[in-house]
């Protein structure tokens, strides 16, 4: 899988994919997604941010990657 997913990549991608499944935002298929969800995590809506920040913080485990952002670390707590 490449660095960006294109409109058909991201429809066949499993809710379970996504850090926002209801809205199919914030898709984390691999380990460079999740770093991108990380960087992208400001743009989140701030009512959503402590369910992306946890769902960034689960996928990082199962893909072995350091979440270093302090924001996403204080948000997945709440």
């Amino acid at each position: 899988m490449s660095d960006t997913l294109n409109a058909a990549e991201r429809r066949e991608l499993p809710a379970s994919a996504y850090g926002l499944p209801e809205r199919r935002e914030y898709p984390m298929p691999d380990a460079a997604h999740v770093r991108a969800a990380e960087a992208y995590f400001r743009y989140c809506p701030e009512e959503l941010r402590p369910k992306l920040a946890r769902a960034i913080l689960a996928k990082a485990k199962e893909f072995g990657v350091d979440v270093e952002s302090p924001t996403v670390l204080s948000y997945a707590e709440e």
